[in-house]
């Protein structure tokens, strides 16, 4: 079995330093790389345990901080478990760093992030793949649609506000998107109401993209997540049998 190599990075912003998290097999082949986009809790142990997973599955996978205007990470200081009694405080400072990451900034930091990948030696060739996870899967889908050149595939998994009545919800990038797209919603989940599944989905099919949407049956937002109370191990499964479909049928 190869080795893995798991480091910490530091990226060059228009805005500054993104510190990041870089994992890849440790045999020296250039992989395919997978952008990840981390939930509202930040760059912290789980995220890197998902990355190292990817790389093991052979992929070379940048977690980049996306708060890092806020300092590096971890921007907040979380406990090694995040049980409900816990949300309350935390997203009273996290949400103010959350709404301030706006799509404008979000995309000009993803800009860097694809070209700091596309000049690294264990990256190879070619277009990335995408991922990203609660506000995460916002930014994959705007990524997909700013950037169609550089992403072949994205995914996104408990996603919130993916198609609202905003001017600048996500899903009106659909029309610019050339990548597979699969999302994996959570079930009931006040962030993705009925009606923007529902949107989201027909916003991607009239722009002609290949996409997968599915609802995990009994799943809570954030349910990929095993720090949290909100984890639950059978979507979590089939969460990552679905991104590692995208991944071998991308790459």
């Amino acid at each position: 079995m190869t080795s893995l190599q798991g480091t910490a990075v530091d990226i060059p912003t228009e805005d500054g330093i993104a510190d990041a998290y870089l994992a890849h097999p440790g045999d020296g082949v250039p992989r395919p790389a997978v952008l990840l986009f981390q939930d509202a809790f930040g760059l912290r142990p789980q995220l890197t345990s998902m990355a190292d997973r990817l790389a093991g599955a052979g992929y070379t996978v940048l977690v980049p901080n996306l708060f890092y205007r806020r300092g590096r990470a971890p921007v907040f200081e979380l406990p090694e478990f995040i049980d409900p009694g816990a949300r309350p405080e935390l997203f009273r400072k996290i949400m103010p760093v959350v709404q301030a990451l706006t799509p404008e900034l979000a995309m000009r930091d993803a800009g860097a992030y694809l070209r700091w990948l596309a000049d690294r030696p264990e990256v190879a060739d070619g277009p990335v793949a995408l991922t990203g996870y609660c506000m995460g899967a916002r930014l994959s889908l705007l990524t997909a649609g700013t950037y169609p050149d550089r992403v072949a595939a994205a995914a996104g998994f408990h996603g919130g506000r993916l198609a609202t009545e905003a001017p600048d919800s996500p899903h009106l990038v659909a029309g610019r998107i050339t990548a597979e797209l699969y999302f994996g919603h959570a079930d009931e989940d006040p962030s993705l109401p009925p009606e923007q599944i529902e949107r989201l989905a027909a916003a991607l099919t009239r722009a002609g993209v290949r996409h997968r949407c599915e609802v995990y049956d009994g799943a809570p937002h954030g349910f990929t997540q095993a720090d949290t109370a909100s984890y639950h191990r059978e979507g979590d499964e089939r969460h990552w049998a679905a991104l590692l479909d995208l991944l071998k049928r991308t790459f």
